[in-house]
């Protein structure tokens, strides 16, 4: 097989280029694609990223949310995470089986002496560990087949990433994840580096180096770039598309036990009520229309609660503490 290859580390731009592939490419024969991102969350088409995500923990250490176009499960990727990618022609999504294209990756795990095993419909595993996780695409004729290989990814910042905003779980969260996953290199010789582990790959699937790169034109690359940009890289793609949702949540802060009800819709809130024994100057409802049309956040949040702390509608309770409510991490 060809292969192409990406632009960086970027994520917002590494998914919008699968997508843009699939929808464009249009080969003859299948093309593959090995590449990586730099700290992610990558959630799946029909996910709600808000309760997906342990927000908080993604804003403060960087980590881009992307929503992809496949289905599936949220998953984290890092710079020891390697993704990869195969686009087939397929007359009909009937066609379509997961062990078909998980066997590529497998062979070429074999050929570097890795004894990983296919399990379920789109798994691998070595030593009974979770390596790899898979997920498809199917539209105009093309399969995009993607999945991930973990090298040597952190599996506590996959577990801080991935909703649990609560440290009493933190631990208990990273072990269960431990048990259930594994990172290849940990299995490879000891002299195999990530760089290396790719190389070969790549010289596995493309027929032992004898099929070359597929190398993209300009004027391709910047509708790719248009398409991060336009599209993935957007709070109204990666949260707006979110299935709509009730929120709830309760804290009890030294100023009093506050709850939280919101519906959101397409990202927005659409309704609030709070309620509680907090000892309010003024009834929080005068300013209730300003939360209405607000994005679902702590931020957005925050600056409704800060352009009204005149009125005290909530005492003693700080405005950071009300807005701590819409991470979900609260003290239940």
């Amino acid at each position: 097989m060809r292969y192409i290859n990406y632009l960086g580390t970027d994520a917002y731009q590494n998914i919008a280029m699968d997508s843009w592939l699939l929808y464009n490419l249009k080969p003859d024969e299948p093309v593959f694609t090995l590449w990586q991102n730099k700290k992610a969350v990558i959630v799946g088409q029909n996910q709600n990223t808000f309760g997906e995500v342990n927000q908080e923990y993604v804003d403060k250490e960087g980590v881009q949310v992307v929503r992809r176009m496949s289905g599936g499960g949220a998953v984290y990727h890092d710079l020891g995470n390697i993704c990869f990618t195969f686009f087939v022609p397929v007359e009909s999504s009937s066609q379509v089986n997961f062990k078909q294209f998980v066997e590529p990756m497998y062979n070429a795990l074999q050929s570097i002496g890795i004894d990983a095993k296919i399990t379920g419909r789109n798994d691998l595993e070595v030593d009974g560990k979770k390596v790899s996780g898979n997920a498809q695409r199917y539209a105009g004729g093309y399969l995009m087949h993607h999945g991930t290989l973990m090298w040597d990814t952190d599996v506590d910042a996959m577990v801080r990433s991935l909703n649990v905003a609560d440290e009493k779980f933190i631990s208990k969260a990273a072990k269960s994840v431990r048990a259930r996953v594994g990172n290849i290199k940990n299995y490879a010789p000891e002299d195999q580096t990530l760089e290396g582990f790719m190389d070969a790959l790549r010289y596995y699937l493309s027929d032992q180096g004898k099929d070359g790169e597929l190398v993209l034109t300009d004027e391709q690359i910047a509708d790719i770039k248009r398409w991060r940009d336009d599209r993935f890289s957007t709070w109204e793609w990666n949260y707006g598309k979110s299935p709509d949702f009730d929120f709830v949540n309760h804290a009890k802060y030294a100023g009093g036990s506050v709850d939280v009800k919101a519906n959101v819709q397409k990202g927005k809130i659409m309704d609030i009520d709070f309620t509680g024994d907090f000892l309010g100057v003024r009834d929080w409802r005068e300013m209730k229309d300003k939360f209405i049309g607000q994005t679902f956040s702590p931020d957005s949040i925050l600056q409704v609660l800060d352009a009204n702390k005149d009125g005290q509608y909530f005492g003693g309770i700080t405005n950071e503490e009300l807005a701590v409510l819409f991470t979900g991490d609260s003290d239940k």
